[in-house]
């Protein structure tokens, strides 16, 4: 049975990349990721959710939580959780009409004995006739002032913004809403340097595999609004600039939450409509959010394939401390040919893995960075590795010289070297996460006799060692580049 599973694990991560989440990771409108006690979960409309026990990877259902209605979202403040939700779904069969609930647990985990809900309180209602939808909520407790927020609303009317009482979840007694958008739903907000920012889904939902829906954002210097994009359009009247869209083999892009995992470091969770290489169900999606002129945007999760790995503090690669061994090729000048009518030109071949590696150490051994000369010691396949879980919307990756089985693994001494052959060990299993600059942390799961989170840096300009990661020091970042 162990076998069947494994090779059923293989398949997927085969034939469906490391783009999507594993397990069960069927889902409709997610709420925003929430930890509980080691464990993320996340709901969504039906009254049910997904529960991943492996750092964020593999998703399947469990969670719960009562009242049906659409579109939750789940928000930890203190020491429990409030969760938001659109009791009647408002906007759907035509009708506006809608209620929106708050209730609180002390645990998500419902086989915890703390496990109980609170009787919900009704925030905010719509009623035909209104331009509003009391539907798909966001809850957004503001860091500067420790205000709480709710934002809510479909594309058949406005979005507006409720202020609750972080206390209670009730609606602050007086507050009258506030519309900050309009031609979206599903919005969410959050508030990084200095910018409060504005999601929300547009386009079409709940057509499977012809469902347009793409994540849009504006931003504002109060929490407010106005709300607005990149070329100056208000979301009241329709603005916002593209964050994430179908991609591949999956279409709809919908119900952004952000996680900040670390300084320099997140994600961002939404829905696909449809997943083309599951039956065009709707799952689960987990992204790497990047930061480009103060604009979020989706990245891609990182994929098997060969790459330089070259170090932000100077441009020297990550290779093998071997020695360099040179090509048997002539020097040619760039007056070759003109001074020889006969001269023929060709391409040369790169240096092969077959030509040198005989002349590497048989054993273990170290690592150093270096000029990147394309050489086959300085050419690394990264490779996930199915049956060990993973972390936040990633596998766990092998790191290995191209066309070996030669590995890369953290030491008991907390230093890094290679290993001639890939175990599974923990100390080989890497967590590469881009960060919010574009580059990467490089982090393994594990070191021998240690229990400190230690990611791979450069402590001199030819010195890879591992040590604390600092997002404001270029010697904890990478690039991988693509040199196949």
């Amino acid at each position: 049975m162990k076998t069947k599973i494994s090779v059923i694990a293989a398949l997927l991560i085969s034939s469906l990349g490391v783009s999507a989440q594993v397990g069960n990771p069927y889902i409709h409108d997610p709420s925003t990721l929430a930890e509980c006690d080691g464990k993320y979960y996340t709901f969504g409309t039906g009254g049910g959710g997904l529960i991943s026990a492996d750092g964020g990877y593999t998703w399947d259902s469990g969670a719960e939580r009562p009242g049906g209605g659409a579109a939750p979202d789940v928000m930890k403040i203190g020491d429990r959780y409030l969760i938001a939700y659109g009791a009647t779904g408002g906007g759907l069969g035509g009708s506006h009409g809608g209620r929106m609930l708050t209730m609180w647990n002390k645990t998500l985990d419902p086989k915890s004995p703390d496990f109980k809900f609170s009787e919900p309180v009704e925030v905010a209602k719509s009623v035909d006739g209104d331009d509003f939808d009391c539907i798909d909520p966001c809850l957004f407790l503001d860091p500067t002032t420790g205000r709480l927020w709710l934002t809510c609303g479909t594309y058949f009317g406005e979005i507006r913004l409720f202020e609750l009482d972080p206390k209670t979840g009730a609606r602050v007694e007086g507050n009258k809403e506030v519309t900050v958008a309009i031609d979206c739903e599903a919005s969410a907000l959050f508030y990084k340097d200095g910018w409060y920012y504005l999601l929300g889904t547009h386009g079409t939902c709940c057509d499977g595999v012809n469902s347009t829906y793409n994540i849009v954002c504006g931003r504002s210097k109060t929490v407010t609004g106005p709300y607005l994009d990149n070329v100056g359009r208000p979301m009241t009247q329709g603005g916002g600039k593209m964050v994430v869209k179908a991609h591949g083999r999956q279409v709809g892009a919908g119900h952004f939450g952000r996680t900040v995992v670390a300084d320099g470091l997140e994600k961002m969770s939404f829905h696909w409509e449809a997943d083309f290489d599951r039956s065009g169900m709707s799952t689960l999606a987990i992204r790497p959010i990047v930061w480009k002129n103060a604009w979020p945007e989706a990245a891609l999760n990182v994929k098997e394939g060969t790459y330089e790995l070259e170090s932000q503090r100077h441009g020297y690669s990550l290779e093998l401390a071997v020695d360099f061994q040179r090509l048997n090729v002539a020097r040619r000048g760039g007056w070759g040919r003109r001074n020889n009518a006969d001269f023929k030109i060709e391409p040369i071949a790169l240096q092969q893995l077959d030509s040198v590696k005989g002349a590497w150490p048989t054993g273990d051994i170290a690592v150093r960075n270096g000029d990147f000369m394309n050489r086959p010691h300085q050419q690394w396949k990264i490779t996930p590795v199915e049956g060990v879980g993973g972390f936040l919307g990633q596998p766990y990756f092998k790191i290995t010289i191209a066309g070996t089985n030669r590995a890369l693994t953290a030491t008991a001494d907390k230093e890094v070297a290679t290993v001639p052959e890939f175990t599974g060990a923990p100390e080989q299993l890497w967590q590469i996460d881009q960060l919010t600059d574009g580059t990467y942390r490089i982090m393994p799961k594990a070191i021998p006799g240690c229990t400190d989170k230690l990611c791979l840096i450069s402590i001199a300009d030819s010195t890879p060692t591992l040590g604390l990661f600092d997002f404001n020091s270029d010697n904890s970042k990478w690039k991988l580049l693509d040199i196949e």
